[in-house]
């Protein structure tokens, strides 16, 4: 065999074998993207110093009412189970490393008595077919490794999505428990006032009962509100990762009010087939498995290789020197089975990468149209129903000192406002878990201005290029 032919091969492989572990294990670049997608960058506790100067942050951040974002900040870093999600990264980058390095020779020394005599035989060999194929399994698991490092990206994403929801309805339940404490109080003065007008004559059976009534039902109410408020924050408080001390953090009493305007997104289904993560891994999945398929059919013929340098003495004969090449025959096994399972393994990737693309344009979609409709139902209460709400009581307020009104629509209307303004509750909550879940099904970021970061960029980018 002409070593020369493996010239090529064998300087590839000996940079490859050059390869070392980065320090940040490939998690860096992680982060930085985490960064740009969910605003909050990551941080790996590497060591317990690194894990001191993280818990430090997450008790710094939970001293005051816990908002949105500082929500997501405190789950991408005291999350164990996002922690554990972040070695990933490093595992896979290991085995990147490792694919890349020079296969172990093998060293066979043989001494063998024979009449008197001795027979020495040394065997120095190399493994020619992991060699020659070093290059494509290197690619393989480099494409392997940005596999990984998108399915921990998607983690991180898809937590961020989660925490966001889970902190929208802790704060909307503390909401609705409150003001369901004032509409409990109310009635229970409404009912006390009722008692008090039956009394005198002033006030019939049926009316008192419709009060009491109404009453018992509002302490039904508030009930549920509480038991919603200790739930919906024990689920905030298990994506956020804490215990202890930290799980008596405060929140603030108010969800955020509408932005100025919704966004306004042309193209949504490019946008989410170009920015969302799970498309990109469907890629690169069938990018790998079309590499797995290239590196089947190199070696289907194949299997075991060798290439060896042999130094045989004899204590009779002289030494003898040479080359020795081992080669499995592919009598039984022509590789054909191995090949026919990878092309169906590729043609299985191709497959999910089109239902990918078929499902982020779905959703994508129904996202947008939800945040479209949850803003419009939110903004109706808050532009058109909460006004005419406390236009209506005003006015009846007024009849009722005028004695043009009985206190029975006084009280009605009184229970016609505490129902507008749990609604308008509700629709804030449902805007606001609607734009997260946009955020998701698009992979992008909606600013304050209501416009969508990347694609904002992207735009002005095109602008500029014409």
């Amino acid at each position: 065999m002409n070593l020369k032919m493996l010239g090529a091969p064998l300087a590839l492989a000996v940079l490859a074998g050059c390869s070392t572990v980065a320090p940040g294990g490939g998690f860096d670049s992680v982060a930085a993207g985490a960064r740009d997608r969910i605003g909050v960058e990551p941080r790996l506790a590497r060591d317990d110093a690194a894990a001191r100067e993280l818990a430090q942050v997450v008790e710094t951040t939970l001293a005051k009412p816990l908002g949105m974002d500082d929500a997501v900040k405190v789950a991408v870093l005291a999350h164990p189970g996002l922690q554990a999600s972040y070695w990933k990264v490093g595992i896979a980058q290991a085995d990147l490393v490792q694919a890349g390095r020079l296969p172990n020779p093998v060293l066979d020394y043989k001494h063998v008595g024979n009449g008197g005599g001795v027979a020495i035989e040394r065997t120095f060999t190399v493994n020619l077919v992991r060699l020659l194929t070093l290059p494509l399994a290197s690619r393989l698991e480099a494409q392997r490794f940005e596999q990984a490092r998108l399915e921990v990206a998607r983690e991180i994403e898809q937590h961020a999505r989660d925490t966001r929801i889970a902190w929208v309805e802790a704060v909307a339940a503390n909401q609705a428990l409150e003001y369901a404490r004032q509409v409990d109080a109310a009635a229970e003065a409404s009912a006390e006032l009722a008692g008090r007008m039956a009394k005198v004559g002033n006030m019939s059976q049926l009316d008192l009962s419709r009060e009491q009534l109404y009453h018992a039902e509002t302490q039904a109410a508030l009930a549920l509100a509480g038991k919603e408020a200790v739930a919906s924050r024990e689920k905030l408080t298990r994506l956020l990762g804490l215990w202890g001390k930290d799980a008596q953090y405060s929140l603030p009493e108010h969800l955020p009010e509408l932005p100025a305007a919704p966004a306004q997104l042309r193209d949504i289904e490019r946008i989410a087939i170009e920015q969302r993560l799970d498309v990109q891994a469907a890629k690169l999945d069938a990018q790998a498995t079309a590499a797995n398929l290239g590196l089947t059919k190199a070696t289907r013929f194949v299997n075991v290789l060798d290439l060896g340098y042999v130094n045989e003495s004899d204590s009779h004969a002289p030494t003898a020197r040479g080359y020795e090449l081992s080669l499995e025959l592919p009598l039984f096994d022509w590789g054909g089975a191995r090949t026919a399972r990878a092309e169906g393994v590729y043609m299985q990737a191709l497959q999910r990468v089109a239902q990918a693309a078929v499902t982020a344009r779905s959703e994508a979609r129904e996202s947008y149209l939800g945040y479209r409709t949850a803003f419009d139902v939110a903004a109706h209460y808050r532009d058109t129903i909460i006004p005419l709400r406390k236009k209506i009581s005003k006015e009846v307020l007024l009849r009722y000192n005028g004695m043009l009104l009985s206190t029975q629509d006084l009280l009605a209307d009184s229970r016609d406002q505490a129902d507008a303004v749990s609604n308008y509750i509700d629709a804030l909550k449902e805007f606001w878990t609607a734009h997260a879940s946009l955020e998701a099904a698009l992979g992008v970021r909606l600013g304050g201005d209501g416009k969508a970061q990347h694609v904002q960029h992207e735009q002005n980018h095109e602008e500029h290029a014409e």
